[in-house]
């Protein structure tokens, strides 16, 4: 115990309490369950993905708390239970805990590798966690991260078309015969327009998979939700503040328009004084900054000039002094913005993409045997569940420690509660946010829907045309 604990970082006395806390956390979703039994099964599987077992599954699961195999794998690959009501309660829960007018939704989608082919939704696709493609599900997920943390929303699992329209692999998996295959982007803004209303918010947030859907933007503008969406550094835009081409000589015609160039190469061509300064977050070694720059552009779309929209590019510096990494975003709000505010709300995202990776190391995210279209969703639940106890406990722990970051780590707190779970068997083997933003320049609008705004002048300003 006391080594599990030097490994840890972490006190007698949050080990000691940790158990305590997760029954009582669970005893808000344990009613939620039709019958008893489920109840006790599902403590028993949310207990399990949080211990420090190599394999999260049902059976080592069912080994370590002294119970029957089939029981526990049948609740998670087939029970008869609400996967829609608990979760309810969980965003419900997250709302309380983290509910933020300037919050962030995320969508963020993360790849399971698998070796076989009769998992629903199996395919070949491009695997992040591999770096390569791979055979493998992919599932959606839509998150919320704030100044005080982040949390839980939703998840679904995707599907190719070719996947989607095999009647006999639905049926093998128990597809159900109106779940109908959606692109990506479909999906979340299917899943954006179910919860957004209860959702206090004022951006969303997303890799560049989906900044590069031109109809996914026009859905956010419809919606008037204000987004900041990574796109690849070839993406061609127009600067709007760009300069013209002169004429050619001996002509009277009208000046040429500004060329299209790509995103990387209109960076490159910014001078020092172009780029801002800001301190997004206090990280282990120290706070974090970023530099970053903006300009009003339009895109090609569909053969045509797409509508106005922002490019923000933000330079992430490296601790080690080599060259800094450089991510690329359009970005649009229905309101005046700063340039400060997305470049938050972009910082947002990595919270989000930092939660989905402990939960695949801490809360079992990706450990899982089953098969069924059920099976997935009630696995993903459930693995929510332990990772937003996960979330919560790393919140109390950062208001507790004065002294450090502000959080503990999540491998602080798998081993917490493995330590103050049952005897196992032979199988078991960022910080608070600043208030400040330490930056230089000033504080630009990035968004303005009536026209010039007087405090800056036009070639360092970024304003949107209001969508009618």
């Amino acid at each position: 115990m006391q080594s599990l604990l030097a490994d840890a970082h972490v006190t007698a006395g949050q080990v000691q309490g940790c158990r305590g806390r997760l029954g009582g956390f669970l005893e808000r979703y344990v009613p939620l369950f039709y019958r008893t039994e489920q109840g006790h099964n599902a403590r028993i599987v949310v207990e399990g993905l949080l211990s420090g077992l190599e394999r999260k599954t049902a059976e080592p699961i069912a080994r370590e708390h002294g119970v029957p195999r089939k029981p526990i794998q049948f609740f998670v690959g087939g029970g008869q239970w609400d996967d829609e009501a608990v979760l309810a309660e969980l965003r419900r829960h997250v709302v309380e805990t983290l509910g933020d007018p300037q919050g962030v939704v995320v969508f963020d989608p993360s790849a399971f590798p698998k070796k076989g082919t009769p998992s629903c939704g199996v395919a070949r696709d491009g695997c992040g966690r591999l770096g390569k493609v791979e055979n493998g599900q992919i599932g959606l997920f839509l998150t919320y991260a704030t100044r005080r943390g982040q949390g839980p929303l939703d998840r679904r699992l995707y599907w190719s078309q070719k996947w989607a329209a095999d009647q006999v692999r639905r049926a093998e998996c128990h597809v159900p015969a109106g779940v109908k295959f959606q692109e990506r982007w479909r999906m979340a803004l299917e899943m954006l327009d179910r919860h957004r209303a209860s959702i206090p918010h004022a951006w969303v947030a997303a890799e560049d998979e989906f900044g590069r859907v031109a109809a996914l933007r026009a859905g956010l503008r419809d919606r008037r939700e204000a987004y900041v969406l990574e796109v690849p550094c070839n993406t061609q835009v127009r600067d709007l503040h760009g300069r013209r081409p002169p004429r050619r000589a001996g002509q009277k015609t009208r000046r040429r328009p500004v060329p299209f160039r790509r995103a990387e190469a209109w960076a490159a061509a910014q001078p020092a004084d172009r780029w801002q300064e800001f301190t997004v977050q206090d990280g282990p070694k120290g706070p974090i900054r970023v530099q970053a720059a903006m300009t009003p552009v339009r895109t090609r779309q569909d053969q045509r000039l797409g509508p106005e929209e922002g490019l923000i590019v933000i330079r992430h510096g490296e601790p080690d002094g080599s060259e800094p990494d450089v991510s690329y975003h359009r970005a649009w709000s229905p309101q005046e913005v700063s340039l400060e505010q997305g470049v938050r709300a972009h910082a947002r995202r990595h919270q989000i993409e930092q939660m989905l990776e402990q939960g695949k190391g801490e809360a079992g995210l990706d450990h899982y045997e089953v098969r069924s279209y059920v099976g997935w969703h009630h696995h993903m639940t459930l693995s929510l569940l332990a990772l937003w106890f996960l979330s919560l406990e790393r919140l109390a722990m950062g208001k507790k420690d004065a002294g450090g970051d502000g959080a503990a780590g999540a491998g602080d707190l798998g081993a917490a509660v493995a330590a103050s779970g049952p005897q196992f068997a032979a199988d078991r083997p960022r910080g608070q946010q600043r208030t400040d933003s330490q930056r230089t320049g000033e504080d630009l609008p990035l968004v303005h829907p009536h026209g010039s705004v007087p405090a800056a002048p036009a070639s360092r300003r970024l304003r949107m045309k209001r969508l009618q």
